[in-house]
């Protein structure tokens, strides 16, 4: 019994815990289902939220574009409204012309049609004018006939003779003319052949100088010039651009450059430097800077001097300081600034003869080597460069073709560029100008080249740089590379004992050996 009661209880309690257990399970079902609910309005509500916001975002998208395209549309469209305005305006402005040109076709015609009608009226005038002529020249006749009592025939062989009587003196007036005319060609002619035997009589030399001597009281001052480890020979050649040379020339500097105004600015500073005592870096350069200064003033002056002298005017003023740098060259020993005066003289005399403007020729021939003031600063020959500075400067066509061509590189354009070649030939080659020295500089680069050509194994030499440098090419058979470096100490050995010159002279043995073969 107990164990049914027991059973039963078990069975109760079984069911009761199931029945409480359903109920539970129920429950958090319903609450969990609740809560999905909830969750999931949460998220269509959101859903909602966001489809909302970017619904706006979409019609505010829409609502630009659309407010851009319009723009753009307007835009182009007015550009279009522009466009067809101009293209209108065009039309409007084309069709008014065309109006005017048919006016004024319309004009010309009727003008044209007024001439037509007034020529038809004169051809017609003429015509009845014709035939009274003929009338009253036939009347005419008859009367002649009765008057004179001639027939036509013998009318005729009188007017003929008459004729002929009026012909002979036009004819000698024409010969008159002609012998005229054949008398001033001749004479331009002679003229020419004159200016061509003056020039090809004359010969021209031309060589450059490049350095100075400047003489020293005592050889102690060389020391001086030299200063502290040089110090005082660096800050002169700094301060004027050229070379300073101190050798065992006693009592003598050598200025050496290419620019004849520098060589000058620093032979006067230097002079001056040894007149007041004081040699250091600082006072170089104060007294050399002193001294550009009184060089610009002189080079001015001397050119002023020389356009003044020969009565020129208008010349252009870097031509004339052009002019005053040329005191400061020479060319075999002659002053350029000299030659340029005297080969203007010589061409206004000549103009003179020749009966040519003399003014013009004294321009040419103080102009015609103005390019060697810069030759040493611009590469090309002085005619050239002088042309093309006479050029820049205003000068005419003559004056500049008659520059460039006084060595004969071109063709000559009028009879003063012969006129410059001629003058520019004889100032250089009259006697005592030029030739005395020529010939010493030719000796001394013959004696150069001997010297050098009387060592075994030289090819040939060559004096160049105005006899400041020899070159010696030696055959790679007979000399080898040590043996050059022999050979240029023995030559220079052999000039400083057999020679006198000034500075000092570069010598440089080539020796050159080459593999030449020909594929075939």
């Amino acid at each position: 019994m107990n164990g049914v009661l027991s059973l039963v209880l078990c069975l109760a309690a079984l069911i009761g815990g199931g029945l409480v257990g359903f109920v539970a399970r129920k429950m958090y079902a319903e609450k969990k289902v609740q809560s999905a609910e909830e969750r999931a309005k949460l998220i269509l509500e959101e859903a909602d939220k966001k489809a909302l916001e970017k619904k706006k975002e979409i019609e505010l998208e829409s609502k630009e574009l659309l407010h851009n395209i319009r723009a753009d549309f307007e835009k182009e469209t007015k550009d279009r409204r522009a466009e067809l305005f101009n293209m209108e305006k065009r039309l409007i402005q084309r069709e008014e012309n065309l109006d005017k040109k048919v006016e004024l076709l319309d004009r010309k015609e009727k003008e044209l049609n007024d001439k037509l009608r007034d020529i038809t009226a004169k051809e017609q005038k003429l015509r009845s004018m014709e035939e009274e002529y003929k009338v009253l020249l036939a009347e005419e006749k008859d009367r002649l006939q009765r008057v004179s009592g001639m027939t036509a025939e013998e009318a005729k062989k009188l007017l003929l003779a008459r004729m002929e009587e009026d012909v002979k003196q036009e004819a000698g007036v024409m010969m008159k003319r002609i012998e005229d005319e054949t008398r001033q060609e001749s004479d331009k002619k002679a003229r020419e052949i004159l200016a061509t035997a003056i020039q090809r009589c004359a010969v021209e030399h031309t060589v450059e100088t490049t350095v100075s001597v400047v003489n020293l009281p005592s050889d102690e001052m060389k020391g001086r010039i030299i200063g502290r480890e040089g110090r005082n020979i660096r800050a002169l050649e700094m301060a004027t651009g050229v070379d300073v040379i101190i050798d065992d020339t006693p009592e003598a500097v050598i200025l050496s450059g290419f620019d004849p105004v520098k060589r000058e600015i620093a032979r006067i500073a230097l002079t001056k430097l040894m007149e007041d005592g004081r040699i250091h870096p600082g006072r170089i350069e104060e007294v050399v800077e002193k001294v550009k200064k009184e060089m610009e003033v002189s080079i001015k002056e001397a050119g002023e001097h020389a356009v003044f002298e020969l009565g020129i005017r208008n010349l252009h003023p870097e031509l004339v300081k052009l002019i005053g740098k040329l005191k400061y060259r020479t060319s075999y020993g002659q002053n350029v600034l000299d030659h340029l005066k005297e080969s203007a003289f010589i061409m206004g005399t000549m103009a003179n003869e020749l009966g040519l403007d003399a003014n013009l020729a004294k321009r040419i021939g103080l102009l015609h080597d103005i390019g060697k003031a810069v030759s040493h600063e611009v590469e090309g020959a002085h005619p050239k460069l002088g042309a093309d500075m006479a050029k820049k400067y205003g000068e005419n066509e003559i004056v500049v073709n008659a520059i460039e061509g006084h060595h004969g590189e071109i063709p000559a354009l009028s009879i003063y560029t012969v006129l410059s070649s001629a003058a520019d030939a004889v100032s250089g080659a009259r006697p005592g100008a030029r030739r005395e020295t020529l010939e010493i500089y030719i000796k001394r680069l013959e004696k150069l080249e001997e010297i050098a050509d009387s060592f075994k194994g030289v090819e040939k030499a060559y004096a160049i740089q105005a006899g400041r440098e020899i070159r010696v090419i030696v055959e790679p058979a007979k000399i080898t590379d040590a043996q050059a470096t022999v050979l240029a100490r023995e030559i220079k050995k052999k000039i400083e004992e057999g020679m006198e010159y000034p500075g000092q002279i570069k010598i440089t043995v080539i020796r050159e050996t080459r593999a030449i073969e020909y594929a075939k």
